[in-house]
């Protein structure tokens, strides 16, 4: 029996999309918090920095929790051209295909706003950007641009955006700071969310899924769509996958370098972090594919595909399910005579709780789409 068949994925499917997803996912869903909760365990410089980069950042710079939402933009990108030559293959018209695109966006949008508490009708108290409503925005503005050009054109359209964004954050002067000045109180990004997002921003002075920093972020969907592309093209599997890491390695380099003249910095998705966060989930995506899908390893990748199947799903869930109190309840016992290890105990039981529910999902095919 085929490692594919073991899977249950359809022999035609990139299994290491599925599981890079999943890989995203396991760190929004508890991995960051079982490793960051080594440091308690055996505290030593190795722990002490792997605790230091599952947090984001304050502002300048880059850890590794930096790199997760990008990623998983990245991959909505990278199977765009699939889905939608899948669809066009079918005989669905463009009208369609706009209803389709336009339904997903509004629902995942809908979804983001009930997360972040739009049900209590306490709208002027509310944040009203969040995770899920950029996903939707982002999702809706590079389907279209796929739907309609080819992959040339898409090039254009990141090269623009990126440098318009840096020009305008540059040479645009705010109110009380002048042009240019790239910090939370004073940066054209913050300056525009405070004038135009009504309710709480999230920072402050500005929110992490603002206005304008939402258009850098499309262009990390086009990023991934740009390697579907690449991973659709008759070339052998091991060119795929140089040709990933190739790029990957080239936008990493251009990205780092940018950095000293627009600022790494994730909370505005400047063009640098965006090429550099782009840059690193290329090379991620190169590795799970030579590994997965060149090499042909994939059998334990499974425990990532899982997670990676229904991904909104889990998301949504553990804003509303207590899934630490299911782990507690049945682990508090252990936790209390654990010892050294008790901080490990609870962070591993939701992952498990979650990771169990994921499976249950995935065994018997219940995947829910937005």
């Amino acid at each position: 029996m085929s490692e594919n068949k073991q899977l249950n994925l359809p022999s035609e499917r990139i299994v290491s999309v599925d599981a890079l997803r999943g890989f995203d996912m396991f760190w929004i869903i508890g991995g960051g918090t079982i490793l960051s909760s080594l440091v308690h365990v055996w505290e030593n410089p190795v722990t002490e920095a792997i605790h230091t980069h599952l947090e984001h950042v304050e502002w300048r710079g880059f850890h590794f929790e930096d790199l997760i939402f990008p990623l998983f933009l990245f991959i909505m990108g990278v199977v765009l051209p699939f889905s939608i030559s899948r669809r066009r293959q079918r005989g669905q018209s463009l009208t369609r295909l706009h209803l389709h695109i336009l339904k997903r966006s509004i629902v995942l949008i809908l979804l983001g706003l009930i997360y972040n508490n739009l049900l209590d009708f306490n709208w002027s108290q509310m944040r009203w950007p969040g995770v899920l409503q950029r996903i939707g925005i982002c999702y809706f503005f590079a389907s279209v641009i796929v739907l309609h050009t080819k992959w040339r054109t898409q090039v254009i359209v990141i090269t623009a955006v990126l440098i318009l964004y840096w020009l305008a954050s540059a040479l645009i002067p705010v109110p009380d700071f002048g042009a240019g000045v790239m910090t939370p109180e004073g940066c054209l990004s913050s300056y525009i969310d405070q004038q135009l997002i009504p309710g709480k921003l999230y920072y402050g002075y500005g929110d992490n899924e603002g206005i304008i920093s939402t258009l850098p972020a499309i262009c990390t969907v086009l990023m991934g769509s740009l390697a579907g592309y690449w991973l659709r093209s008759g070339r052998p599997g091991s060119k795929k996958a140089a040709g990933l890491a190739a790029a990957g390695l080239a936008s990493l380099v251009i990205g780092y370098l940018w950095g000293f003249f627009f600022p790494i910095i994730k909370i505005i998705w400047t063009s640098s972090y965006t090429l550099f966060s782009g840059g690193l989930c290329l090379l991620l995506l190169a590795l799970f594919y030579w590994i997965i899908d060149v090499k042909g390893y994939q059998k334990w990748s499974i425990f990532f595909v899982v997670i990676g199947a229904n991904p909104i799903t889990i998301y949504f869930l553990q804003r509303f399910v207590d899934f630490a109190g299911i782990a507690e309840f049945f682990l508090s016992g252990l936790a209390a005579h654990a010892g050294q290890l008790a901080p490990l105990i609870i962070p591993v039981g939701v992952m498990g709780v979650k990771w169990l529910l994921l499976w249950f999902l995935y065994r018997y095919k219940i995947f829910f789409k937005v």
